[in-house]
Order: C-alpha cells, then structure tokens, then sequence
C-alpha cells in the first residue's frame, strides 16, 4: 500500500476512509472504468457486484459483495437531456431551504458523488447498506492507490439494442424514400400521378 499510495497524488485519507471495517479476506477487487460508460447502465453493474449477486453463495442477509474500484468517474456519459433536466434536491432544515443542483454543476463539483448517488439508490435500504458503501471506492481519474492489489478488471455485457417498433419502422423508411425523391426531383403531388395514372390506362 505505501509505494502505490505514494503515486497517488489525490486526497489519500479519503479514498482509504473506513477500509479497515470491512473484512478483505476472501474478497475480490474488481476494477469498473467510467469513461464513455452510461450512468444508469454502469451503476446497475456495480450494484449487483456490491451484493454479491454475481456470486452463486449469495443470500439477502449476508454481505458477500466484493470491493468495487470505478475509475474515470469525470467521463461518464448520460442519455438524452438529463444533463440539464436532472436535478439533486436536498433540504438544510430551515424554512424555505430548500437546495437543488442540476447534474452538469454536480459533475463539476465532484463527479464520484455522481456514481455514488446512483449506485446507493439501488441498494436494498437495510443495515447492510453502510458496510456496502464502503466497498465502493469512485476516483475522478485514473489514478488510485489500491495498485498492490490483486485488481481484476470488469467487462461490461454488451448493450442490447431494443429493436424499432414497426410503426416507426415505417415512418423512418418513408422518411427515407422521401428524401430519396427530393434529391432526384421526382416529387410529384397525388393528383399529378392520378392524371397520369388515367392517361396511360385510357
């Protein structure tokens, strides 16, 4: 621990706060890199490695998840507006007091608090859910101080895309064809091709 908390030039009394409450024997130290990683997506996955539900010994009432390392947490992506449409609310107790932040400022401040969120919100709100947020260790890049470790990266399952509904199947194709027809000028209104269609038939 001492040559590779040396290389790390971050806050080294945080990242290692609380470590020697959990009982490494046996654990495993899986390694997760945020960079262009969705944030729900990722945060599922740690979730389920934090249980230990990845693990055929797994029982709602143990602790058996092992230690989780996600990196790059700086360079985490989200889908659609949530950049600027989600927001964190939270109340200092005085009248009126009440805070928000949207997730852009949030990613500014401190992105690890980011991940930390999503991962805790899918966590069982039990008594096991101090002893497990301490097994989650979130670094804004990549330097960490756990390099004497025996570190096991993680590989993210592939995405799985949902296939088109068939009403926007079409639409998209006759948005196509469309466009097809307005780049070789054979644009032509329903009466037009009705006029025509009579004259050939006639």
């Amino acid at each position: 621990m001492s040559g590779a908390a040396q290389a790390f030039s971050g806050n080294l009394k945080k990242a290692v706060a609380g470590i020697r409450r959990i009982n490494l024997e046996g654990l495993r130290w899986r390694v997760f890199d945020a960079k262009g990683q969705v944030l729900g997506r990722l945060a599922s996955q740690i979730s389920t490695v934090v249980q230990g539900k990845d693990k055929p010994t797994y029982a709602p009432n143990r602790d058996d998840g092992d230690m989780c390392i996600v990196l790059n947490a700086k360079d985490i992506c989200v889908t659609g507006r949530k950049l600027t449409n989600k927001f964190y609310r939270w109340h200092t107790g005085y009248i009126g007091h009440l805070k928000e932040r949207s997730l852009k400022d949030q990613m500014a401040k401190d992105p690890t608090e980011v991940i930390r969120k999503a991962v805790l919100r899918m966590l069982p709100r039990n008594k096991l859910r101090d002893d497990r947020d301490r097994k989650l260790r979130i670094f804004p890049g990549s330097e960490h101080p756990f390099g004497d470790k025996l570190l096991e990266p993680y590989v993210m399952p592939p995405r799985q895309v949902r296939e088109m509904r068939p009403r926007a199947k079409r639409a998209m194709i006759r948005a196509q064809k469309k466009a097809e027809q307005q780049e070789g000028g054979k644009i032509t209104s329903k009466g037009k091709k009705r006029d025509e269609q009579t004259v050939l038939t006639s």
